[in-house]
């Protein structure tokens, strides 16, 4: 335990350095309370690296002496914390590995407290069923996507999406039942804030069926701006990562244009024209696809706003092409951001009807899932 009496002036910069919290790596508990009760208070240690006295942990003795008041050689711990650093386990945690935690936690503490009020954004998280999983979707996983570029505006989400429904993609009632809802959750969480004025700027995260999710991108529109996350599995995260050499959409007209419109979203995988003549046997099928169609190929947010600017042309090629009142079947195997950009690129009034689709094994194959209605 120290012997030193920290000076107030060095207590106060290192309070400030470590944003009033638990500087232990994977910690960051809050010092100025007490989470259970939210009594609040100075619940903090401040700990030596190196004890300030040579027979202390990690002592030394000629460094304990010259370090002992030096705010490198201290950090801002917890109650736990600072007991298993200095008593329950010394020997796990030497200079070097203290020091490293001090040194990444101050560099966050300055990189987030340094974004001014501009880049803030509010958080929308939408996840609903998808056969039997869950949708792993968090607040944490949010302010770890959108860092450093941008912090969330608020500590919680706006959070849409039925939570623990017991109805699946397989039921006749999905379908309209959760995009009801969908609407129902925009028009009382994100519309009224837009209208105020409050919110500026949305941070996406979404896991659903994917005419779900063009249908919430749809309803969000391109107006307020957005910036749609892709959750990645190598590394599994949602933060954008380095975008790819010479990466290039590809879109493929049909030869005819005289059949049923159809817009095919090659991306994620591969659908052949069989699958879609299966269920429009007359269809002028457009495709949208890359060289090698998989999982993994959208890696960075360039990738992504490539595909906007790519499917604004398109959509106004189409109507072109098939008159403008068509009705547009969409088949989708596509990136679930892609998905979500593709409904906010649609415009009410100008593009055309479309139907979606949604690719269903256990009902044989795509089946008709959600309208997209032109609006006059």
């Amino acid at each position: 335990m120290s012997v030193t009496s920290v000076r107030s002036d060095v207590r106060t910069r290192l309070w400030g350095k470590a944003g009033g919290r638990c500087q232990y790596d994977g910690c960051n508990k809050p010092l100025w309370l007490d989470t259970l009760t939210k009594a609040e208070f100075n619940t903090s240690y401040i700990a030596h690296i190196i004890a300030d006295e040579p027979g202390g942990p990690r002592g030394d003795a000629v460094l304990s002496k010259e370090l002992k008041s030096d705010i490198s050689n201290l950090m801002l711990l917890c109650d736990e914390h600072h007991r298993l650093v200095d008593k329950a386990d010394v020997p796990g945690h030497p200079v070097d590995r203290l020091l490293g935690m001090k040194e990444l936690h101050e560099k966050r503490i300055e990189l987030v407290t340094a974004l001014g009020p501009q880049k803030r954004s509010h958080v929308v998280l939408y996840g609903a069923n998808i056969g039997q999983q869950n949708a792993p979707l968090s607040m944490a996983k949010a302010a770890e996507a959108m860092l450093p570029d941008r912090y969330p505006a608020e500590a919680r989400p706006i959070a849409l999406g039925l939570v623990n429904s017991g109805i699946t993609d397989r039921d006749d009632a999905y379908w309209k039942t959760e995009s009801q809802q969908l609407s129902r959750l925009i028009e009382q969480q994100v519309r009224p804030r837009l209208g105020q004025g409050e919110v500026h700027h949305f941070s996406i995260l979404a896991l659903a069926p994917q005419p779900l999710l063009t249908m919430l991108g749809y309803l969000l529109s391109d107006i307020p701006a957005a910036e749609v996350y892709q959750l990645h599995r190598e590394p599994p995260n949602w933060k954008w990562q380095d975008d790819p050499e010479g990466f290039a959409y590809e879109v493929v007209a049909p030869a005819d244009t005289s059949g049923v419109p159809a817009l095919v979203f090659s991306l994620s995988a591969t659908i052949n024209d069989e699958r879609i003549q299966a269920v429009i046997p007359k269809a002028s099928i457009w495709r949208v696809t890359v060289p090698s169609p998989n999982n993994d190929f959208l890696k960075s947010w360039r990738q992504a706003s490539l595909f906007r600017v790519t499917m604004r042309s398109l959509l106004d090629r189409i109507k072109a092409e098939h008159g403008e009142h068509s009705t547009l079947h969409v088949f989708p195997a596509m990136p679930v951001a892609l998905a979500v950009d593709f409904g906010r690129v649609i415009m009410p009034k100008a593009d055309l009807k479309m139907i979606l689709y949604d690719q269903n094994r256990a009902l044989g194959g795509f089946v008709r899932a959600l309208e997209i209605q032109q609006r006059s």
